[in-house]
């Protein structure tokens, strides 16, 4: 046969490349809606998919260790005992793997007792018996005694994409031995990966030099006696350990298996396994690369290069400048609190420009100036709030702006991971901007220069922004894009770039009293246990003075012993009190409060204002996020988050502070949604809501609802909207299951309405796939349908609070886009300058108190038409405290 028409077996190893593919991609950058990490099933299936690509193999088998012992650590309990405990991101995405491996049509073998290694090693050996050419793909060096001539070993250098390939030449050559000698190399040396120590004092090249006199290992130990040396000596003081880590690593290669080598066959995928697989952890490029196997066509797409790059020079910036209608931007810059822009990539159409800013002329960046500034300009840029933040360092304005390939995105799967410009670029395109030596990666030019990087990167923007704003009309939310989300992006720049004043006199005394709460109750824990001193934020100390010296009942058990987080530790105290517990409670609140109050003041710049920034693209629900610093983490509901308010005050050349939020936005949204005609009643008369349910849910009169009544109701109204079972609702409430179960049986039989929504939205969300927003925001939740019950519980509570949350979410952007645009209608030097939650601030100039307020109410409460009235609260004030209802 000749080697053209010989077939060829591809053989891997699954639990070690799948390992090598978790670690070589971040894990925060793959998951699904649900939060089910994805990094080890992208990278395993890229790297096989590759392998299948390369070499065309016509039988393929995928090798696992199943759970358990085996035959190895019988004889040894200690074989492999020193390997770190298994990642929990890991762990749930093996049975993905297979999964997968069944969708492409690959045989996944195992067997009880055995390792992977050996099933390797049985089937290398049958291929290589029946003339087949084979391939072992595998990280563990234990592979490497089944090279031979028709043999290769491809093991991973790097990652899972980067493989060195082990012919017996390769071999011989860096380890000095013949294949089949390197286990016997290795009982010498040790393999510090399976816990097998090796003869001290010998390392490769000794052992390899012993091979090489003696004639191999059974002939090294029959004449240890005459090894000379300290090597020698040393030896022969562990000659028992070398026979046990020889009878330990040699592969066993004639296990009795299932799966005959006929039935490894490779005979293509399953064109509806792939979709339902890719569409369950929401694999989109990855299908796109796997399709090919259906048909049997292993060629791949690859995103066209990026366009030949102008680099305009000092003078010549007319090329640019003479653009109109839509174009797509990147700056190449620093953002945060010290954004500057240093070049500005340009794409329009096939061409791509890129400017070093720093070389314009001053009729250049007039010139660019006015052609940024220029609303007929139409501008997409991914991530373009930093875009507009750096080139204002600049001095320029970017206006126009009609696309952001990260909220795009982010609206495509809002519960995906990692919206930084290379994250979306290798999951959309298959391109990894940053460079690198993995397989089918480009690079987006590291080695030009920054201008020519930027048009470059401003290229390849243009083609996501193409492919992700097809996927956004596909999904539907078109118009959400257009005229909420993208309009808010230059809404939240002018807040982040006027910031808000902080009286650091106020701040400072904050931090103080804080401080000073947290040593009174340091020393409250010390002398409850006698004076000792110890470490309060130590869980290895907590744990022995709560669980040794103090006795007191075991928390969850952890790696390090059992967990005293705030939560185990707060019910601790609710069920066994302890003057310790109690200090050690208010020690943490304390500290806690400090951290947020030090992280605060550090933030306060030259301008004395704190300039948060608002993100679009965190939270899956489509709420804002706030970070550098989290302006949403300051406590609001206690004595102590009201003091840090008092510290935002009015800035220089205002006159007051105005907010106004809305009052129990969600409840409202779940009446509307619902239809549930008591809730929406309860509105409509502008009743108390809680007492209002808790009166009919207990069948007393609403006077006579008891605060106890009155608490449990709300729990339970709002933990219905976030999915809250009856054993959550119990734990809250510290309630027994059934009392809680009765309890929402009770409130389901006054308010059929929301029982039968609840009920529906998930259902309906199973059939068609994701829920959706009164404003067409979708949340995509594909494991609905999964066949995993703790995946599909997850999935449902997601089902049941998305529509909500999101909904609250969607209205007060609507009405930030409102109030935006009234103040500037009405020539008002007004401000928006935060939102948090459901409330928004304003810095009202000099006169225009009742206007900035009548704006505010108007387009709060219009901001969406539900069948129940939107409640605003508003409030004035020198600072955020006073300014609040």
């Amino acid at each position: 046969m000749s080697e053209k028409n010989r077939p060829t077996l591809l053989l891997v190893d699954g639990l070690s490349m799948a390992f090598r593919a978790f670690f070589g991609l971040p894990v925060e950058n793959f998951a699904t809606s649900t939060g089910v990490p994805t990094n080890a099933v992208y990278g395993f299936t890229t790297m096989l998919a590759t392998l299948m690509k390369d070499h065309a193999p016509t039988h393929v088998a995928v090798a696992f260790d199943l759970p358990g012992g085996t035959f190895r650590t019988e004889e040894l309990p200690s074989y492999k005992g020193t390997r770190d405990a298994t990642p929990p991101e890991f762990e749930p995405q093996v049975p993905l793997i297979r999964e997968m491996l069944d969708a492409l049509g690959v045989s996944a073998v195992d067997k009880e007792r055995y390792e992977a290694d050996d099933l390797l090693a049985t089937y290398a050996r049958k291929g290589r018996e029946a003339g087949m050419r084979v391939l072992v793909v595998s990280g563990d060096r234990d592979t490497i005694q089944l090279v031979t001539e028709d043999v290769t070993l491809l093991y991973p250098r790097k990652g899972v994409s980067d493989l060195v390939h082990f012919t017996p030449e390769a071999v011989r050559e860096k380890y000095g031995v013949d294949p089949h000698q390197y286990p016997e190399l290795a009982a010498l040396v040790g393999e510090t990966s399976d816990n097998l120590p090796g003869v001290p004092g010998v390392g490769p090249k000794t052992a390899a030099k012993w091979i090489g006199a003696y004639g191999g290992l059974e002939q090294i130990l029959a004449q240890a006696d005459d090894v000379p040396g300290k090597a020698g000596q040393s030896l022969r003081d562990h000659l028992d350990q070398v026979r046990t880590n020889r009878r330990l690593n040699r592969l066993l290669d004639d296990l009795d298996v299932e799966a005959t080598l006929e039935s490894l066959e490779y005979e293509g995928a399953d064109a509806a396994a792939i979709h339902q697989v890719c569409d369950a952890l929401q694999f989109r490029t990855l299908r796109d690369r796997l399709m090919p196997f259906v048909a049997g066509d292993s060629t791949e797409s690859v995103p066209d290069a990026p366009a030949e790059v102008e680099v305009v020079t000092a003078g010549a910036v007319a090329a640019v400048t003479a653009l109109t209608g839509a174009v797509t931007v990147h700056v190449e810059g620093r953002i945060g609190a010290d954004a500057d822009a240093w070049a500005l990539g340009v794409s329009q159409e096939d061409a791509a420009w890129g400017i070093d800013l720093s070389s314009l002329s001053a009729d250049d960046e007039r010139a660019l100036g006015a052609w940024l500034a220029d609303p007929a300009v139409t501008v997409t840029a991914h991530a373009a709030k930093d875009a507009w933040h750096a080139l204002q360092a600049r001095g320029f304005d970017l206006g126009g702006i009609e696309g952001d390939t990260q909220i795009a995105a982010f609206l495509v799967n809002a519960d995906q991971r990692g919206f930084d410009l290379d994250a979306v670029l290798q999951r959309y395109l298959g391109i990894a901007p940053s460079g690198g030596s993995d397989a089918g990666e480009l690079d987006l030019g590291l080695g030009d220069s920054a201008a020519e990087a930027a048009g470059r990167t401003a290229a390849h923007v243009a083609t996501l922004a193409g492919e992700l704003h097809a996927e956004v009309e596909r999904r539907g939310m078109t118009e959400l894009y257009r005229t909420l989300e993208i309009p808010l992006v230059a809404v939240l720049a002018r807040m982040e770039h006027a910031g808000m004043a902080v009286d650091s006199q106020t701040m400072g005394e904050r931090r103080e009293a804080a401080q000073s709460r947290a040593d009174a109750a340091a020393a409250a824990a010390y002398e409850s246990i006698g004076g000792d001193q110890v470490n309060l934020g130590s869980p290895k100390q907590l744990q022995e003075v709560l669980f040794e010296r103090l006795g007191m009942p075991k928390t969850k058990k952890i790696k390090t012993g059992y967990t005293t987080d705030a939560a185990s530790l707060a019910d601790l105290q609710e069920k066994n009190p302890h003057p310790f517990l109690e200090a050690l409670l208010a020690h943490r609140d304390a500290a806690k409060l400090g951290q947020i109050i030090d992280t605060l003041a550090q933030a306060v710049r030259a301008d004395g204002r704190i300039h948060t920034t608002f993100s679009q693209v965190v939270a899956s629900t489509g709420r804002l996020s706030s970070k550098d610093p989290n302006l949403q983490n300051i406590p609001i509901r206690t004595e102590e988050g009201h003091r840090i308010r008092e510290a935002f005050v009015v800035g220089e050349g205002y006159a007051t502070l105005l907010t106004a939020d809305y009052s129990q936005i969600e409840m409202r949204i779940m009446a509307h949604l619902s239809g549930d005609e008591g809730l929406i009643e309860a509105f409509k008369a502008g009743e108390d809501l809680h007492c209002f349910v808790g009166a009919r849910v207990f069948g007393v009169e609403p006077a006579d609802v008891s605060p106890e009544m009155r608490s449990k109701v709300k729990a339970m109204s709002y933990g219905l909207a976030y999915g809250l079972s009856s054993f959550g609702l119990a734990r809250q409430l510290s309630l027994s299951v059934g009392e809680a179960q009765k309890l929402m049986d009770d409130y389901f039989a006054r308010f059929g309405g929301v029982r039968d929504y609840l009920h529906s939205v998930v259902e309906q969300a199973r059939q068609v796939g994701y829920t959706e927003t009164i404003m067409g925001r979708r949340r995509y939740i594909p494991d609905l349908t999964s066949t995993n019950r703790q995946r599909r519980d997850i999935a449902e509570r997601v089902a049941l609070n998305a529509p909500i949350q999101g909904s609250a979410a969607d209205i007060i952007k609507r009405a930030m886009l409102g109030v935006d645009a009234d103040l500037a209608a009405q020539g008002l030097a007004s401000r928006q300058l935060l939102q948090v939650h459901d409330e928004l601030v304003i810095e009202v100039a000099p006169g225009e108190e009742d206007a900035v307020e009548a704006i505010l109410v108007d387009q709060m409460h219009g901001a969406a038409d539900l069948s129940v009235p939107l409640d605003v609260n508003v409030g004035r004030g020198s600072d955020w405290r006073t300014a609040g209802h």
